[in-house]
């Protein structure tokens, strides 16, 4: 069944059906990615889940750092129905409010993880520019997102405990992306790219305040060239009806990206930040000092993970659950070099004034990247 119930409203941007993408790329998929995190700093999680049409999957994952140990579900499964029943098994994703609030449900299952949690944004949504990445004999990027900062309630378990999260102390991000994207098992047809075609430099930094919500993302090549960036200062909001619209005006975008990060001896997995942007209406520069708290793998809901990367056929439904102690990480591995920290942030306004806040600081880094002096494809030099 190609039909579906977004037929009947005057959207369409081709001649098919809603449900058939524009392009027949494997790699076409739909996303939505979640992160969370107490203001004490003492916890973090995912969430993702997403629809590949063309290889008719949907897989979600649901991964929580807590004393130590971060925790993962994974579960994929094919993808039958209305392409908008964002469901996996016992997973289901549930839009409240289109732009505002969404739910997350993980029903009783045969891994022993649950969960019922509502994401509200304190922020309006912040588009970011088209992502189009690749070199002259295939693109492997090409994607549209935007971000929303916002606050959770509800609850999780996993292995027996019940955390509860309290929307006053319970921040995080909402990332709703679109388009191509490499997929688990790549594609080995045709002549390899050239190395410096493979590099990617990728810093994505969310960041909560009590009063202001910080964006930066920041692609680069592997000379250290802006490749696509986006910067925004954000309003926030108490209140879910305070919310001013889909995008708020008050929104101040920014441009100028620069960063200085500093490094764990003798790898690419960074200890602290210095970013800073400054303001298109005025030129003035506004800088963060991240300082991390311990890291989350992306590994966990499913990004570069050896069984369960995104996209991989696992049969009509399948599941299944983990655990690992952060001290006993391989950061060298593959598998690890996605990553967020949890971060302490500290935000100097143009007039000397500042904030402390917290949020996430995700890298990737892959291939050569000369200003750091990365050589081959996650190694270190200098």
């Amino acid at each position: 069944m190609v039909l579906s119930r977004f037929d009947d409203y005057p959207i369409h941007q081709t001649p098919e059906p809603v449900a058939m993408p524009a392009s027949s790329d494997k790699d076409v998929y739909e996303r939505y990615w979640f992160n969370g995190y107490s203001t004490a700093g003492d916890l973090y999680f995912g969430v993702g889940t997403a629809l590949y049409p063309h290889l008719g999957i949907r897989d979600c994952g649901l991964s929580l750092v807590v004393d130590g140990v971060q925790h993962a579900f994974h579960a994929s499964c094919r993808a039958v129905g209305d392409p908008v029943d964002q469901v996996v098994g016992p997973f289901r994703l549930e839009i409240l409010e289109p732009m505002r609030s969404c739910r997350i449900v993980l029903d009783d299952n045969e891994t022993g993880v649950t969960c019922d949690l509502v994401f509200e944004g304190r922020t309006a949504n912040v588009e970011e520019p088209r992502h189009s990445w690749g070199g002259a004999i295939r693109r492997t990027m090409d994607a549209t997102r935007f971000t929303q900062l916002g606050r959770w309630s509800g609850w999780m378990e996993f292995e027996g405990q019940r955390i509860e999260f309290d929307p006053a102390s319970t921040r995080g991000t909402k990332d709703r992306s679109w388009g191509l994207r490499p997929l688990a098992g790549g594609d080995s047809r045709g002549a390899p790219s050239p190395p410096a075609q493979n590099s990617l430099f990728f810093l994505w930094a969310p960041l909560n305040f009590d009063d202001l919500g910080f964006h930066y993302q920041l692609f680069e090549d592997s000379e250290g060239r802006p490749v696509a960036s986006v910067g925004a200062l954000m309003p926030t909001y108490d209140r879910l009806d305070d919310l001013p619209g889909i995008e708020d005006p008050a929104t101040r975008p920014m441009r100028g990206h620069g960063h200085r990060l500093q490094f764990d001896e003798g790898s690419r997995l960074a200890h602290t930040a210095d970013l800073w942007l400054d303001a298109v209406e005025d030129g003035r520069r506004h800088e963060v000092t991240l300082e991390r708290l311990f890291t989350f793998r992306m590994k966990g809901i499913g990004y570069h993970h050896p069984e369960w990367g995104h996209g991989m056929w696992k049969g009509e439904l399948a599941m299944a659950a983990e655990s690992w102690t952060l001290a006993d990480v391989d950061d060298h591995a593959f598998e690890n070099q996605h990553c967020q920290h949890l971060v302490r942030a500290t935000y100097r306004e143009p007039d000397g004034g500042e904030k402390v806040g917290i949020g996430a600081l995700e890298q990737l880094f892959f291939g050569p990247y000369r200003p750091y002096g990365f050589e081959g494809a996650i190694g270190r030099s200098g």
